[in-house]
């Protein structure tokens, strides 16, 4: 649908922006090459292909999911993950499909391991990638509406972003955030939702 088109352009700008912003201060360099960075931004747009496999009433539902409906969800990461691995299978694992892999799988991990899916992993053990995804996709959820929520303002959301840095986001990712936030609010002017 339109508003998932938007959510992947702009989570992909996002995920750019703040890869770079790492790179400007000497963060994650072994792995932060220009390559990774290009890749990894044109693969986070795959990063909820796992959705394909819910149920349209879950993903649209106007209001909060049952908890049943919250595990159905949930899977979307594993789903996902699965379905870039029989890609993988069938073609040659490359580093574009390795990144998408850790993209679709582990975007909902938390860096403590308290309350991500689908692995509880924590820490550097969560892919990069992933860490950087999740601070994208947590933003452009906060800051646009969805069938179960209003959109936030921009101070919520960094406010949330703040309150969850050092448990759900690493910190050094969250400074990252901080400085390209400017970037990120024309980003989302750019590939605003359709009214």
């Amino acid at each position: 649908d339109a508003e998932t088109g938007q959510h992947t352009r702009r989570t992909s700008a996002y995920v750019h922006a703040i890869a770079k912003e790492l790179v400007r201060e000497g963060k994650f360099t072994e792995l932060l090459t220009d390559a990774y960075v290009e890749d990894m931004t044109i693969a986070a747009s795959l990063h909820d292909i796992g959705k394909i496999c819910i149920s349209d009433t879950i993903l649209n539902k106007p209001g909060r999911l049952t908890d049943e409906e919250f595990e159905k969800m949930k899977e979307h990461t594993s789903a996902g993950r699965k379905i870039l691995q029989d890609i993988s299978a069938n073609l040659g694992e490359t580093e574009y499909q390795k990144i998408a892999m850790d993209l679709a799988g582990y975007h909902h991990e938390w860096g403590d391991g308290t309350r991500g899916y689908p692995e509880r992993l924590k820490g550097e053990e969560i892919p990069l990638s992933a860490r950087i995804m999740a601070i994208a996709d947590v933003f452009d959820a906060l800051i646009t509406v969805r069938p179960y929520k209003r959109a936030f303002t921009i101070e919520e959301a960094v406010e949330i972003i703040h309150k969850e840095s050092g448990t759900h986001f690493q910190p050094e990712i969250v400074e990252a955030f901080d400085r390209v936030l400017p970037e990120l609010l024309k980003i989302s002017e750019r590939y605003a939702e359709a009214a």
